[in-house]
């Protein structure tokens, strides 16, 4: 193997801990290694949460002041704000996106931790004082113990951080098992945590695959929560397994959300949001905005100016600034999404762009953008999420047609509406299930507000306060003064 080929091992304990095999990982950009990840076993997983569960119990970690946690957190992003360019060199390599988008991801990333730092300064109870002379109660938000965290590898930097400076901020230990694809992030930003100061145990990474790492994360009973965002198939099996253990879990599962635009929009405004709903990070998106719902009356116009600037897109090396889609994660995922196209085919779907497999620098990962016109509501690449850049495309009449269009999905997650309307915007966004929608933008919004999903897409929230709030839990307390003469049994 080359000398540029980073060799990493599990991070337990502040130690790097190796394992007997090793996970090769091939750049899906131009077919070349650029890193070799320990793959996990039982004992190295047993270690991390051993390690995860003595920082907690020990008490350094979740007995410290809020105070004190937010000063190491804003250290921590000053720390990958120090290294960031490593980490979007890295980030490009292993998942294949272009490089300005690995760019926003890190950037995003130290904004969260930025964030999460704040909120561990805020972390509190109630005071009951209303209940009579003689009787206080008290409620206590506590650190709900040790965290098991599942990263997918569309995102591994950014939903890394969506999950562990929350958790920290609550108070928790971690154990993160990232994507066996995308594992040098969350390596490499666990490693300056513990450069700064936040004590060895508290975050712990074991890299491998879902069974044994994964599964054993979710059936531990020294794992107190875990926080997982992958596919709605892996989903429901940490939820079956979560039982075993009456263990509380997070689950950030599929999506196939919409993008309405209504006759009204500025209408090019709302094609650049539609090109970049479907086409951002190549698709590869829980939040992709995979189904235009458009107006009938603008349909024909808009969608020529929408195939006319999806043409213009250039798919290539990812490490070019020029780049808007690089490569999919891996030619296995590749060869799903063209069936798909398939089947958008065979349905009677009129393929207006692309659908088809492009060859970059040796590398079969790449797609062209792909747009579906004349799709019908039962064609499986209308109802089924994808994870590639293709665009299902079906016209609406009234706004009651086209919430009914929305819903017409077991998933939940994210919806975008387009209308200079108000009272179209808001009823819109009332009816739809969903657990975000944008108006009059896409794939948007602070870290101050929560995302998480409706239906098949899962419940709880990553990010804003409740984000934190999912990694602690209340505890009552009842203080009585008086005396009481007498019980009733």
């Amino acid at each position: 193997m080359g000398k540029n080929i980073r060799a990493y091992k599990h991070l337990i304990n502040g130690e790097w801990v190796g394992s007997q095999h090793i996970i090769e990982r091939m750049s899906p950009a131009t077919g070349q290694a650029v890193a070799t990840f320990a793959n996990g076993t039982n004992n190295e997983l047993e270690m991390a949460i051993d390690s995860a569960r003595a920082a907690f119990d020990d008490g350094l970690w979740p007995k410290m002041s809020g105070n004190k946690r937010s000063q190491y957190l804003r250290r921590w992003a000053d720390k990958i704000s120090e290294n960031k360019e490593q980490l979007i060199q890295i980030e490009v390599e292993e998942t294949g996106k272009a490089i300005k988008y690995a760019r926003g991801d890190i950037e995003g990333s130290i904004g969260l931790i930025e964030y999460a730092a704040s909120l561990a300064q805020t972390v509190h109870g109630k005071s009951f004082s209303n209940f009579g002379d003689e009787y206080t109660g008290l409620t206590l938000r506590e650190p709900v113990g040790v965290v098991g965290l599942i990263v997918p590898w569309n995102f591994p930097a950014l939903i890394f951080c969506q999950k562990v400076p929350f958790a920290l901020a609550a108070g928790c230990t971690v154990v993160v098992k990232p994507s066996e694809f995308t594992s040098g992030t969350a390596l490499e930003m666990s490693k300056l945590a513990e450069e700064v100061g936040i004590p060895k145990g508290v975050i712990n990474v074991v890299t491998g695959y879902g069974d044994p790492v994964g599964s054993g994360l979710v059936t531990s009973e020294k794992v107190d929560r875990v926080s997982f965002t992958g596919s709605t198939r892996t989903g429901k099996s940490v939820i079956r397994n979560s039982a075993e253990t009456i263990k509380p879990v997070a689950v950030e599962l599929g999506g196939k959300s919409a993008i309405t635009v209504f006759a009204d929009a500025d209408i090019d405004d709302a094609v650049d949001g539609v090109v970049f709903g479907i086409n951002f990070n190549q698709g590869e998106v829980c939040v992709s905005t995979s189904r235009l719902i458009i107006e009938e009356s603008i349909a024909d116009e808009f969608l020529q100016k929408l195939v006319t600037k999806v043409k213009n897109l250039k798919v290539g090396n990812p490490f070019s600034e020029e780049t808007d889609l690089g490569s999919l994660i891996h030619q296995e995922h590749l060869n799903k999404v063209l069936e798909y196209i398939q089947f958008g085919q065979e349905d009677g779907a009129t393929l207006l762009t692309g659908g088809k497999q492009i060859k970059v620098d040796g590398s079969s990962c790449y797609i062209e953008p792909t747009i579906f016109d004349h799709v019908q509501e039962n064609h499986r690449i209308f109802q089924e999420e994808i994870f590639g850049p293709v665009l299902s495309v079906i016209r609406f009449n009234g706004v009651e047609d086209a919430i009914r269009k929305v819903n017409n999905t077991v998933y939940g997650l994210a919806n975008s509406i387009w209308t200079k309307n108000i009272n179209q915007a808001l009823t819109m966004s009332k009816a739809i299930k969903s657990g975000t929608v944008w108006v009059n933008t896409i794939i948007d919004g602070p870290a101050q507000l929560p995302l998480g999903g409706y239906k098949a897409s899962g419940f709880g929230k990553e990010m804003g306060e409740e984000g934190m709030e999912e990694f602690t839990q209340i505890k009552s307390i009842n203080i009585f003064t008086g005396k009481r003469n007498h019980y009733f049994m």
